[in-house]
């Protein structure tokens, strides 16, 4: 049974209610683990399944970011692995950075052909820098990766024992230094320290794309902080969600606003197709964030590359006057 008008006129009139939902959950539960949303492989289904091409597509992943995130970033913090000094950081650089890229994506790139590419490139951009990490190291430390083997195997061995919800043999975060240059936290017995600097300069500029795409950030820090800044996965992914959280809240705000400026384009989010992504979503990543703690780091990562990968080919081989 189809629900009609779920998407604006000139694109698809009819799509079965269950399928959003369904779509959402697959995704989020993968990507989840790596501590993306799933934002930026739903809106290539929605471009290329859903024929949802206006500048509306992105404010509604916006939405759906918004609908499914809290759920597993409650578990991360339940589960004591929310770097909250890390969680900030990226929160201040990326809020301002994803309200330019809203405004980017309506103002310069309403063409359907245009942000196709643009949005191949993307893709390509996450799917290599994830390639580079696995095939090459990519910057992932010796003690980063120690981090994330013994972790992984304390939480098999804890599960295997009949552990429970309670954690007090599982290594919770523990933040030895916040400051403007620098802030340092253990996880796993290992201290692992970046530049705040840095990554709030990484935070804006990933803001910036993420905002103009239609996604939060994660899909585009997650690989930096852990191939770059060599922080374990499993540390990364909680701050990473919560910031995609808070900077699409504020983009659907903001796309909202600026629909009356741009009254012949569809600009603000389908609040129907994302709240229906939205729910399939919130519980895709918050089994994806249970489960995470037992499935090995690099296998998330080989997923996300390759779907990222043969995302981008498919998309920078449309020529940008197709509009298709």
């Amino acid at each position: 049974m189809g629900l009609m008008g779920i998407v604006p006129a000139g694109t698809v009139a009819n799509v079965s209610w269950w399928l959003p939902p369904l779509v959402a959950f697959a995704i989020s539960f993968f990507t989840a683990m790596g501590g993306v949303s799933g934002a930026f492989l739903l809106l290539p289904f929605q471009v290329s399944v859903l024929g949802f091409t206006s500048p509306a597509v992105s404010s509604t992943n916006q939405l759906y970011n918004v609908v499914a995130i809290p759920g597993g970033v409650w578990r991360y913090i339940r589960e004591g692995r929310m770097v909250w000094a890390l969680a900030w950081v990226i929160v201040i650089g990326t809020l301002p950075g994803v309200l330019a890229g809203s405004y980017i994506r309506v103002r310069y790139l309403p063409d359907p052909g245009t942000f196709k590419v643009f949005a191949g490139l993307v893709l390509l951009y996450i799917g290599g820098r994830m390639a580079w990490d696995l095939l090459a190291g990519g910057g992932m430390s010796r003690k980063a990766r120690a981090a994330e083997d013994g972790f992984l195997s304390r939480a098999r061995a804890r599960r295997d024992a009949g552990g429970g919800e309670a954690r007090p043999d599982l290594p919770c975060i523990r933040v030895r230094r916040f400051g403007l240059l620098s802030t340092a936290y253990e996880f796993n017995g290992e201290v692992f320290d970046f530049s705040t600097p840095g990554v709030l300069t990484l935070s804006l500029l990933a803001g910036v794309v993420a905002g103009t795409y239609g996604i939060g950030g994660g899909a585009i820090m997650a690989p930096f902080l852990v191939s770059v800044f060599g922080l374990p996965v499993y540390t990364v992914a909680g701050p990473a969600l919560l910031g995609t959280f808070v900077a699409s809240g504020a983009s659907v705000v903001f796309y909202q606003a600026m629909a009356p400026l741009f009254p012949g384009l569809a600009v603000s989010p389908d609040w129907h197709l994302g709240a229906l992504f939205g729910l399939g979503g919130l519980a895709g990543i918050y089994c994806g964030a249970r489960l995470q703690k037992y499935v090995p780091a690099r296998a998330i990562k080989w997923f996300l590359c390759l779907v990222a990968l043969l995302l981008a080919v498919k998309y920078l081989g449309v020529l940008p006057h197709s509009g298709g």
